[in-house]
Order: structure tokens, then sequence, then C-alpha cells
């Protein structure tokens, strides 16, 4: 079983060593400078990658930065609304083809937003259609068909918690922050003293 965890630590690996690194450098930049103007950050995506997004904006919340999780589906039928000029939208497709995801891309740019993709096809709709596009190469899914998402999530989930722990390092946010935002549990034992 351990030449299974080995393999889909050299997929990850491989992945992480393939993401432009001064893309996502400026990525890091141009959220922090929509968070200190007053505006937030919304990601957005379907299926497997809903409780990633939701563990981003755990996370962005937890330290006191604005966040929010826009349902791909939902977005059209109201949800929306959330969106307002001057915040970062962060689209989260694997292919860059989902049908749901290019309605929603072609509605947000009519907007006043700076848009953001997260996928693994170079060449794509959405890749077209969103010039900040953070391509991962991934050669296997790490499942019997190479077809379930699995090693494509836990890469989304590390792509989007390296996000955030830069934005916090970046804007130096303190651990008072966090403290505040974070009395319950263990962690919030751990930090009050009482141990």
């Amino acid at each position: 079983m351990t030449s299974y965890f080995e393999r889909q630590l050299k997929e990850i690996d491989h992945s992480i060593h393939s993401m432009d690194m001064e893309l996502f450098e400026r990525w890091v930049n141009e959220a922090v400078e929509v968070l200190k103007n007053g505006h937030k950050i919304v990601v957005s995506g379907l299926g497997k990658n809903v409780p990633v997004c939701e563990k981003f904006v755990g996370s962005m919340q937890s330290l006191g930065l604005e966040a929010y999780y826009l349902n791909t589906n939902s977005a059209v039928h109201g949800d929306m609304g959330v969106v307002k000029d001057g915040d970062m939208v962060i689209i989260l497709t694997k292919s860059g083809e989902t049908a749901e995801s290019i309605y929603l891309t072609n509605l947000l740019l009519e907007r006043k937003v700076n848009m953001w993709l997260l996928t693994f096809k170079k060449e794509s709709t959405l890749t077209k259609t969103i010039s900040n596009s953070v391509v991962l190469d991934l050669n296997h899914e790490g499942d019997l068909w190479n077809i379930m998402p699995n090693n494509s999530t836990t890469l989304n989930l590390i792509v989007l918690q390296g996000l955030v722990m830069k934005i916090a390092d970046t804007m130096q946010i303190p651990l008072e922050d966090f403290k505040r935002n974070h009395p319950g549990g263990h962690i919030g034992v751990q930090l009050s003293g009482d141990k």
C-alpha cells in the first residue's frame, strides 16, 4: 500500500513543480490588493471541488479575510449578487470545459472583477477566456481509470491553501486576528493559554 501513496505524492510533486510560480506570486499580490481595497475573494466550483472551495473560505474567514463560496449552479439563480465590482473571482474546473463554469464566467466578465482560473488543461475554452489561468500538469488522478477526481481535487486544495497562507504572510496577519475568530476547540484552548 505504501507504493500507492508514494506514486500519488510523486504525481502531486510533479504538478506543483509545473505551476508558473511568477504567476502564482502575481495572484497573491493581486489578491492582497483586492482585500486591502475593501473587496473580497469569491471562489466557485462544482462537484468534488465544493468542499475544497469551502475549506478555502473557512481558512480565509478564520484569518478575518473576506471570502465567499459561490456555487456554480445556483449562481445564475440569484446568488451572483454577492459578486461586486472590485472583487476577485476564482473558478475551479479541471477540464476548463464545464458548461456551467463557462456560462458563469461569461456572465461575470460583464462585471468589473478580477478573474482567475485554476485548471489542469492548457488549451480549453476557459483558458482562452480567462487570461489569468493557473494551469497544473497532472499525469494521473490516482484512481483505477484516471478519471475520478482524486489528485486534482487534492492539488486544488493545496494550491488554494497556499494562496491563503501567502496572503496572510504578505499582509502580516497577526496571530491575534486568528485567535479572535477561533475561540473554540483545542485550538481555542491552546491560544487562550489555558492548557
